[in-house]
């Protein structure tokens, strides 16, 4: 969209006024040290939507009359390459007087803009990754959505560029929107009408960290901690609201303030929800995190399901406002969304959060000790599936390339790290600082605007901690390539840990179950199928409905499943109905066979110790609570 020159506004970051929202099409706005971008959400075309941008002042080298102008070739938090300039076509720039001005396209990412002295306004069309065809598809929480008339998902690093050098300038964001539509986002509207929002961002690297979700409003404001909580959900078939997600994390977000030292860190917070139908263009379902929101994509299903899902994420996610928000590397503090370079301690940005997501809720009562040791034996049994000889600091400097494919360790390997780490500071203090309170040390250390570089950090928390013994803790298991002392480390809290063990017990038939996104309980697999499964006849695909008189749902299956294992007797009738679907047809069967004892080997046993020491006890209760 071109503009004619009248008249020239001048503008500030904090004095643009509520009128510059819905300019006359005949204006030229003024060129101030802001990038000023403009979208209308009404104005959809072929799947596109047109960006418009007044560039800020710039100054040129001497001799040199080009710039370049870019889009990211990846952002914080998504550790892959996703090339969002890919989407951008029909990219133009235009003097003052609406002149085209040469440009050439560098790569997927960028622009090189000649005649550079004369530049007044760039404008492209940006296609939505969400139902694109194109390769290397992006992971929805990290892409963009594109619905006309129902839903628009501006994750901004995929609409909003920058010009060489200038990251550091602020942004002016102006929508124009349909007037139902709201804009829910970690940013506050510095300006709004009816069809309008404006808001102002003081730095790329904090622009990339708000995603904006238009849609008709389904919003709930909560306050926790001192800050104010929005959960914002989009629901096609509106099968759960708003209201019911903030219910439903209202403890886990209590829990964390706790946790906390009993306020949160921060002023607002975001928790933008998207919920799709059917399969995702990924396969995938999750969110992203961002220092103060997180966006979520999930399926619609079951909302009792559902709800624990957005639960167990949120308990993840809402803990990036520790990190990388207060405790980051010069990596992250200036990202290069071009040609980025990896820190080494993803051990700390995802790993430390990670455990701290299942530890707050065993020390706050949201998860019972038994519990927890499950999903933490559940971790250890994932990271086996990884490279156990590799140096976690290794991964992390080549997670985006040589050691990709060893990246989800983070989250199993990374948070057993911060599990022993805990539990020896535990030790090393005789259960007065764990690693919550290093946590809070280093954020005082560092904070929002300052980094730590990252040869350094395992050196200043031997120095902050007084614990010279933590020097060889990181040699060893975080940037050498001993397995962790898993053993040891739990043994001092009175928790056993075996490998291996022989079990007699009762089965289901050795089958492995899942829950569908209808709540239902379905035979997941049946490659280590016993006696008795085989008796029964079970397939995969199966919907277990009924066993033993008992209406079987993805709700009750866990409790029925450790109930059955303690009460099922040897030679007694084990009855299951299934729905089988057999050439498009749906057919209830009754399936029936004789309890048997299988021997079975545990691998990766965790099991509280009956004889464990008052000193275990107490340092257990000092761990855990």
């Amino acid at each position: 969209m071109r503009y004619y020159f009248q008249i020239f506004l001048l503008l500030s970051l904090f004095g643009l006024k509520q009128t510059i929202l819905a300019q006359n099409k005949s204006t030229v706005l003024a060129r101030t040290q802001n990038y000023q971008y403009f979208i209308d959400l009404n104005k959809v075309q072929d799947d596109k939507l047109s960006v418009q941008l007044i560039v800020p002042y710039f100054k040129l080298p001497a001799n040199q009359d080009e710039i370049l102008f870019y889009l990211p070739k990846i952002v914080p938090g998504t550790y892959s390459i996703y090339d969002f300039g890919r989407f951008l076509s029909d990219f133009q720039a235009t003097d003052s007087i609406g002149k085209s001005l040469p440009v050439l396209k560098i790569d997927e990412n960028s622009w090189k803009i000649l005649q550079a002295s004369k530049l007044y306004q760039i404008t492209y069309k940006v296609e939505d990754s969400y139902d694109t065809k194109q390769p290397n598809f992006i992971f929805e929480p990290a892409g963009t959505n594109i619905e006309e008339g129902s839903n628009f998902v501006v994750n901004t690093h995929g609409f909003f560029g920058y010009l060489e050098g200038m990251k550091r300038n602020a942004y002016v964001l102006n929508f124009t929107k349909p007037a139902e539509f709201f804009g829910s986002s970690p940013l506050r509207a510095t300006a709004k009408d009816a069809q309008n929002d404006q808001f102002q961002v003081p730095t790329y690297m904090e622009l990339v960290d708000s995603p904006i979700m238009y849609c008709k409003p389904d919003t709930t404001v909560m306050n926790v901690g001192g800050a104010e909580i929005l959960v914002s959900v989009y629901s096609p078939s509106k099968v759960m609201g708003s209201k019911f997600v903030a219910q439903n994390i209202k403890d886990i977000l209590n829990a964390q303030k706790e946790y906390l030292g009993g306020k949160l860190p921060i002023d607002r917070y975001a928790f933008i929800i998207y919920l799709f139908k059917g399969t995702s263009g990924s396969g995938a379902m999750g969110a992203l995190e961002h220092s103060y929101s997180s966006l979520y994509f999930l399926p619609e299903m079951n909302p009792m399901l559902l709800a624990q899902t957005i639960k167990d994420v949120a308990a993840h996610e809402f803990f990036h406002i520790i990190t990388p928000l207060s405790i980051h590397a010069e990596q992250i503090h200036d990202f290069d969304y071009i040609k980025p370079e990896m820190s080494k301690h993803l051990w700390l940005y995802e790993g430390v959060v990670e455990y701290f997501a299942g530890h707050m809720q065993a020390k706050h009562s949201l998860l019972s000790l038994d519990d927890y040791l499950g999903t933490m034996r559940n971790k250890i049994i994932n990271a086996d599936g990884f490279n156990q000889k590799l140096p976690f600091t290794t991964m992390s400097k080549g997670c985006l390339t040589t050691y990709k494919d060893q990246y989800s360790n983070v989250y199993e390997k990374g948070a057993l790290i911060g599990l022993c780490l805990d539990i020896r500071l535990r030790q090393l203090s005789k259960g007065s600082y764990g690693l919550q309170n290093l946590m809070a040390d280093l954020a005082k250390e560092y904070g929002k605007n300052k980094a730590f570089k990252d040869e350094e950090l395992f050196d200043k928390i031997v120095q902050i901690t007084g614990f010279p013994e933590l020097k060889e803790f990181f040699q060893r298991y975080v940037e050498g390539e001993e397995k962790l002392p898993l053993t040891e480390s739990l043994a001092a809290v009175g928790i056993n840990y075996l490998p291996k063990r022989q079990n007699n017990r009762t089965s289901l038939g050795g089958i492995s179950i899942a829950t569908n996104p209808e709540g239902k309980v379905v035979v997941a697999d049946v490659t280590e199928i016993d006696a008795l499964g085989e008796e029964l006849g079970y397939r995969t695909d199966d919907l277990i409905l009924e066993i033993n008189k008992t209406k079987i749902t993805g709700e009750n299956i866990q409790a029925f499943v450790e109930n059955y294992q303690k009460t099922a007797v040897i030679g007694d009738d084990l009855k299951i109905t299934v729905e089988r679907t057999t050439d498009g047809k749906k057919k209830k069967l009754k399936l029936k066979g004789k309890i048997i004892q299988n021997s079975q080997t545990e691998f990766n046993v965790l099991e509280i110790n009956p004889k464990a020491t008052s000193e275990q006890l107490a340092l257990r209760k000092a761990w855990i609570g």
